[in-house]
C-alpha cells in the first residue's frame, strides 16, 4: 500500500514510525508475540506521556498488559514501580510471570507472611501491605514512580475497600497512578475522582471482549441458544438482540402446570391423561446432572469447563459424582504428568497429614481431569489445581464464586447451575456485575475461537431475566470507604486533625455523596421557584394568607389528631369486649358480610393470652369463630366489630358437634335462631365527640373568625394555592434534609471517632498520645479492642499458645452467625483473658453508642468471635493437624488462612507492645513460630 501514498504522506509516515521508535513503547511491544489491542496502546502511550490510566476493561482482555509496562518505564526510567493486588494468591501469581520477565534480582513479593527481595525495583505486595507503608512512611517509599493497582474496582468491597482510597489519597503526588478494573458502569464518575485526587487521569473504556462469548441454556438433552443466531453473539451490544424464541416457548409451557387439581371433578380417565402428558413433556426437559453436563460438553467439545455452585460441599459433592459415574477426562500419558506434578508440588507435606487433607481421593480426581476450587482447600492444592488447569491437565472444575476475582484460570465453558446465591443474609439472585464477573472466564484469548456461558435449566426460569443478565453491563463501583480508628491516628499524626478531615472528604465515597446532591440540588432549586409562584397566588389584600392558612392547617391536625384518638380508643373498647367473650355466647355481629345473629364457638384469643392481660400484643387481636343463623362457620376479625359486643343469651354447644358437618351446623343454627331470634341487639350510642369539647379546637376556630382574610370574598381560591404552596415546602424541606445527610457525611464520622478517641486518652487535639502511637500500629476490624488489651495488660503473663488463642478472637468470624453450641475454650488464664476481652469491648461498645459511632454503617468495634480460640491453642501447643481439624470441625484450607491473619495480628502486637516490664512482645513472637508450622507454614498462599 505504501505505492499508493504521495512522497507527502510517504514522509510523514516515516517520521511517525521513527517517532514510534525512539518511544519505550516501541521495544516493549517487542517484547510480546502478540499485537496489542488498541485500548492497551492508547493506555500505555498516556502513560509515557507522564498521565495516570483508569483501564476498564472485560475479564480476560489484556489489561495487565497496561500495568507490565509501568513496570517496563519504571526500570527504564531507574526508578521503582509497586504492583498490587487485592489478594496474596494474585500477587504470587504476578511475582512469578515478572520474575520469569525480569529476573528473580530486580522483582520482589510482599504479603504480609511473605517477604522477598524487598528492596528491588520492582515490588508485588497486596494492597494493605502499601497502605501500611504509607502509614509508616516506610524508606522503602523513596524512588517510587508508579504504583499499579490491579482489580481496583475492589474498593467497593464493603470489608477491605477503604484500603484502596487510603492509597490512592495518600500516594505521593510524584507518584503515576495505574488502575486497572473490570468493566464498571460508572468508569467516567470514578476517572473524574481520580483526577480531582491524582491529577491528570486518561480513562480508557473497553467494552468488546477479546473472545466472542455464546449464552446457552442447557434443559434435558438440548443446549438452546439464550438469543437468535442472527443476532449479536458476543453479547457486545453491537444490535439488539432478541430471545430464542424456542427457549420462550419451553418456558411457557415447563412453568405452566398441565395438572389442575380442579380437575379431579372431570374423573379418572382426565387425570390419568394429564399425568401421560406430564411425563411426556418431562420426558424432554429436565435439569441434567453434574457427570452429564461435564459429558454432554466433552462430546462437544467445549472443555475445559469451570462450573460454578455457590456451595463448597456442592463443589466437593460434584467431584465425588463424577468419579461415582466413572467420568475419564484425562489419558494415560495425562494421568501419569498429573501424578508428577501433584508429587512436586505436595512432597513437603508430611505424610501423616496428606491422609487427613484427603490427599489420596484430591489425587485421583486431578488424574482424572476433574476437582474441585474453593476457599476451604489446602492453598497448596488450590494452586495445583490452577496450575494443572492452565496446564489442560484438568478440564472440569468446580468452584465457588472466589475464582471470579482475579485468579488467571480462563475456560472455553462456564457453567452456572443457578442464578441464586446466599448472600450471608438469604438467597437472593445474582447481579447483572456478577453475572458477568463470573462468564468472563470463558474464552481462552490466542486459543478458543469463542466462548461458551451455558445455564442449567430449572423449574421456573425466565428466559427475559437471563437475557437481562447477559446483556446488562451495570456494574457500578460504589465507595465502601469509612474512617477507623487506626487510620484516625495515623491521619491525625501525620497531618493534624484539619487537615485529615479535608483530606477525608476528598474520599470517592464523599465525591459520589456530592455528586448525588447535585440533582437534589436542582430539585430544590426548582421548588423555590414554584413557591414563588404559589405564594402570590395566595396573596389577600385583606392581610396574611400564610398565616391563615397555618391556623386552617393546625385546626385540621387537631381534628385529625382527635379523630385518631377516637377510633383508637373503639377499636381498644371492641377489642377489650371480645376478649371477655365465651364459648357459647350469643352475640349480635353489628356490621360485615356476617351481620347479625352468632352463636361463639371459639372466643380466637392469642395462645398465652388471657383475659384482662395486657402484656401480650397481637396485631389482630381476638379472632372469634361464630356460627352464623345461616348455618355458615367462620372466623371474624376485629374489622367486623367497629363497636364493643356483649353476649345477648348464653347456648350450650353439644360436644358432638362438628362444624364441618352440615348437619351439625344446620340443628346448632336452628337452636341459635329458637334460643335468640327474637332478641333485639340494643344500638350502640355514638359518643359525644371529643372535638366538642377541645379547648385547642375552640381556640383556633375562634382565631380563624377572627382573621381578617377570614372575610375575604376569594378565600376558598387562596386557600387551594396556600395548600400547594404548603405540599411543596414540605417535599423541599424534606430534599434539604437528605442534602444535609448527604454532606460531609465522612468528616462527621471522623469528626465522632476523634472525640472518642480524645476521651479515651488517644489524642489530645493534635497530639497523638503513647496510647494512640500503639493503636497507629494496629490493623484490622477490632484495632481498638486490640489496644485497649494491651493497656489494660490483659494478655501480661499468658503463655504463647494462650495468646495465640486470645488473638484469634480479634479475628476469627464464624461461617454462621449465632452458633447454638458455645465454643470450647482454654481452661486457666487463657479463659480468664478472652473474658476480660469481652467485658472490654463491652464498655467499648457502650461508649460507641454514646459518640454515634454505628456499626451498621461500618464503623466500629464488632464483638469477638471465641469459635477460633481452641483451635488457635491446640495448634499452638503442637498437637497434630488430624486432632486438631476434628476438633474444629473445619476444613483445612480455613484452618490455614485463620492461622495465617492470626499470625499477621500477633506481629502487629509483637511491634505495638510496650518493651520494657511486659512479657506480651517476647510470646506474640513466640506464638507466631508455634502457629508457623506443618500446613501453615508450608502454605504459600493465604
Amino acid at each position: 500500500m505504501t505505492e499508493d501514498l504521495t512522497p507527502a504522506e510517504a514522509y510523514a509516515a516515516a517520521l511517525a514510525r521513527n517517532a514510534e521508535q525512539a518511544t519505550a513503547l516501541a521495544p516493549f511491544r517487542e517484547m510480546y508475540d502478540f499485537d496489542l489491542d488498541p485500548f492497551q496502546i492508547e493506555a500505555c502511550r498516556a502513560l509515557e506521556a507522564g498521565k495516570g490510566v483508569l483501564v476498564a476493561a472485560p475479564t480476560g482482555s489484556g489489561k495487565t498488559i497496561v500495568g507490565e509496562f509501568a513496570v517496563h518505564l519504571a526500570l527504564t526510567q531507574g526508578r521503582k514501580c509497586f504492583y498490587t493486588t487485592p489478594i496474596k494468591a494474585l500477587s504470587n501469581q504476578k511475582y512469578a510471570d515478572l520474575v520469569k520477565r525480569y529476573g528473580a534480582d530486580k522483582v520482589g513479593l510482599l504479603t504480609g507472611d511473605n517477604s522477598v527481595n524487598g528492596d528491588a525495583p520492582i515490588v508485588v505486595m497486596t494492597t494493605e501491605v502499601l497502605r501500611n507503608m504509607l502509614y509508616a512512611g516506610s524508606q522503602a517509599l523513596s524512588g517510587l514512580g508508579y504504583v499499579v493497582m490491579d482489580e481496583v474496582h475492589y474498593l467497593s468491597d464493603r470489608f477491605r475497600g477503604a484500603v484502596w482510597e487510603e492509597v490512592i489519597i495518600h500516594l505521593p503526588e510524584s507518584v503515576t497512578l495505574v488502575s486497572l478494573s473490570a468493566t464498571v458502569s460508572n468508569a467516567e464518575e470514578f476517572g473524574d475522582w481520580l483526577d480531582t485526587v491524582r491529577g491528570d487521569t486518561e480513562v480508557i473504556v473497553s467494552e468488546s471482549r477479546p473472545v466472542p462469548l455464546w449464552q446457552h441454556v442447557l434443559a434435558g438433552r438440548r443446549m438452546y441458544d439464550l438469543f437468535e443466531e442472527e443476532t449479536d453473539h458476543g453479547g457486545r451490544g453491537a444490535s439488539r438482540r432478541e430471545v430464542n424464541p424456542d427457549l420462550l416457548r419451553l418456558a411457557r409451557t415447563e412453568n405452566t402446570r398441565t395438572y389442575n387439581p380442579r380437575d379431579r371433578r372431570r374423573g379418572k380417565m382426565v387425570r390419568e391423561a394429564d399425568r401421560e402428558r406430564e411425563r411426556r413433556q418431562r420426558s424432554r426437559i429436565w435439569t441434567p446432572g453434574r457427570p452429564e453436563v461435564i459429558d454432554r460438553l466433552d462430546a462437544e467439545g467445549l472443555l475445559p469447563a469451570i462450573t460454578f455452585i455457590f456451595s463448597r460441599a456442592g463443589c466437593e459433592a460434584a467431584v465425588q459424582q463424577c468419579l461415582y459415574a466413572g467420568l475419564r477426562l484425562n489419558d494415560d500419558e495425562a494421568r501419569q504428568r498429573v501424578r508428577e506434578i501433584v508429587e512436586e508440588r505436595t512432597a513437603s507435606i508430611p505424610g501423616e497429614d496428606l491422609h487427613v487433607l484427603g490427599y489420596y481421593e484430591w489425587l485421583e480426581a486431578l488424574e482424572r481431569g476433574i476437582a474441585a476450587h474453593h476457599a476451604g482447600m489446602l492453598p497448596t492444592f488450590k494452586e495445583v489445581v490452577e496450575e494443572l488447569f492452565v496446564r489442560g491437565l484438568v478440564k472440569a472444575v468446580f468452584a465457588t464464586e472466589t475464582l471470579a476475582l482475579g485468579i488467571n484460570m480462563p475456560a472455553r465453558s462456564v457453567v452456572l447451575e443457578k442464578l441464586v446465591k446466599w448472600n450471608g443474609e438469604q438467597h437472593a439472585d445474582i447481579t447483572p456485575g456478577e453475572y458477568t464477573q463470573l462468564t468472563g472466564r470463558a474464552g481462552r484469548r490466542g486459543i478458543d475461537v469463542e466462548g461458551h456461558a451455558v445455564v442449567l435449566w430449572q423449574r421456573g426460569l425466565d428466559p427475559g431475566h437471563l437475557a437481562g443478565l447477559a446483556g446488562t453491563r451495570t456494574y457500578p463501583l460504589r465507595s465502601s470507604f469509612k474512617p477507623s480508628y487506626n487510620m484516625a491516628v495515623n491521619l491525625v499524626d501525620q497531618f493534624g486533625r484539619h487537615r485529615s478531615r479535608e483530606l477525608l472528604e476528598t474520599s470517592f465515597a464523599q465525591f459520589q455523596a456530592d455528586r448525588s446532591v447535585v440533582g437534589i440540588s436542582r430539585q430544590v432549586q426548582k421548588n423555590e421557584e414554584g413557591l414563588e409562584g404559589y405564594r402570590e397566588g395566595m396573596t389577600c389584600h385583606l392581610g396574611d394568607f400564610e398565616e391563615y392558612a397555618l391556623l386552617r392547617r393546625d385546626l385540621k391536625d387537631r381534628e385529625t389528631e382527635l379523630a385518631k384518638q377516637g377510633a383508637a380508643q373503639r377499636r381498644a373498647q371492641a377489642a377489650g369486649s371480645l376478649e371477655k367473650l365465651k364459648p357459647g355466647d350469643v352475640i349480635h355481629v353489628p356490621t360485615g358480610k356476617f351481620a347479625g345473629l352468632a352463636l361463639v364457638l371459639d372466643p380466637g384469643i392469642p395462645a398465652g393470652r388471657t383475659n384482662g392481660h395486657r402484656g401480650f400484643e397481637h396485631h389482630d387481636g381476638p379472632r372469634p369463630l361464630v356460627l352464623t343463623a345461616e348455618r355458615q362457620v367462620k372466623r371474624l376479625a376485629s374489622i367486623d366489630f367497629p363497636v364493643p359486643v356483649e353476649a345477648l343469651e348464653r347456648m350450650r354447644i353439644p360436644k358432638s358437634f362438628n362444624p364441618r358437618s352440615p348437619q351439625s351446623r344446620r340443628d346448632l343454627a336452628s337452636a341459635l335462631r329458637s334460643k335468640a331470634g327474637h332478641i333485639n341487639p340494643e344500638r350502640h350510642r355514638k359518643n359525644r365527640s371529643a372535638a366538642a369539647d377541645d379547648r385547642e379546637i375552640a381556640r383556633l376556630r375562634a382565631a380563624l373568625r377572627a382573621h381578617p382574610c377570614h372575610g375575604c370574598d376569594e378565600r376558598e381560591d387562596h386557600a387551594r394555592w396556600a395548600e400547594r404552596y404548603h405540599r411543596l415546602q414540605r417535599d423541599t424541606r424534606q430534599l434539604e434534609r437528605r442534602i444535609e445527610g448527604r454532606t460531609n457525611t465522612i468528616a462527621r464520622t471522623f469528626d465522632r471517632i476523634v472525640a472518642l478517641l480524645t476521651e479515651l486518652d488517644y489524642l489530645r487535639g493534635d497530639e497523638v498520645t503513647d496510647n494512640g502511637k500503639r493503636l497507629a500500629r494496629l490493623y484490622g476490624e477490632l484495632d481498638l479492642l486490640a489496644s485497649e488489651c494491651l493497656r489494660e495488660r490483659v494478655w501480661e503473663g499468658l503463655t504463647p499458645p494462650e495468646l495465640a488463642a486470645c488473638v484469634s478472637a480479634l479475628v476469627y468470624e464464624s461461617r454462621q452467625a449465632d452458633d447454638a453450641v458455645a465454643p470450647k475454650l482454654p481452661t486457666g488464664n487463657a479463659k480468664a483473658a478472652l473474658g476480660e476481652m469481652v467485658r472490654i469491648w463491652g464498655r467499648l461498645d457502650a461508649l460507641e453508642e454514646e459518640f454515634k459511632i454505628n456499626q451498621a454503617e461500618g464503623v466500629g468495634q464488632r464483638e469477638p468471635d471465641l469459635g477460633f480460640a481452641w483451635a488457635a491453642y491446640q495448634w499452638a501447643s503442637d498437637k497434630g493437624l488430624d486432632q486438631v481439624l476434628r476438633e474444629a470441625e473445619m476444613p483445612a484450607g480455613d484452618f490455614v488462612r485463620w492461622c495465617k491473619q492470626v499470625i499477621d495480628v500477633l506481629g502487629q502486637i509483637a511491634a505495638a507492645a510496650p518493651r520494657e516490664d511486659s512479657t506480651v512482645a517476647r510470646n506474640a513472637r513466640k506464638a507466631v513460630d508455634s502457629l508457623l508450622r506443618g500446613v501453615v507454614a508450608y502454605s504459600s498462599v493465604g
